[in-house]
């Protein structure tokens, strides 16, 4: 078994869908290179509890590094929130200082000169 990253089209998973066939796995040693053929066989050799206890262990650490993950951009969307809050608050205010009278102004006198 292995993730799908590819495209969502039809035309994409049919492509993909096209290339399925047997893998490798207990089931098809056959068409397994010798590093997963050793791999294979070093988990059989291990007794079921200890492979139970290594999945389980192997799924909580991707379980672990999952909400990490989300907290970290938890941390991001609300860092990023409080950054946009301020740049607007920011924003109005140099606005309000009479930014655009300013401009106003500044044209109307650049019109003036240049009609001297």
């Amino acid at each position: 078994m292995q993730d799908y990253n590819g495209g969502r089209t039809y035309d994409d998973i049919k492509k993909h869908a096209e290339t399925l066939g047997p893998s490798c796995s207990p089931a098809n040693i056959d068409l397994c290179d010798d590093a997963k053929k050793a791999d294979i066989a070093k988990f059989a050799a291990m007794s079921a509890a200890d492979r139970e206890k290594s999945i389980e262990e192997k799924e909580a650490e991707m379980k672990k590094t999952e909400s990490d993950f989300e907290k970290f951009v938890e941390g991001l969307n609300k860092q990023y929130k409080e950054e946009s809050e301020k740049k607007d608050k920011t924003l109005a205010a140099i606005k309000e200082s009479g930014l655009g009278l300013m401009k106003s102004v500044h044209k109307h006198e650049a019109t003036k000169k240049a009609e001297l």
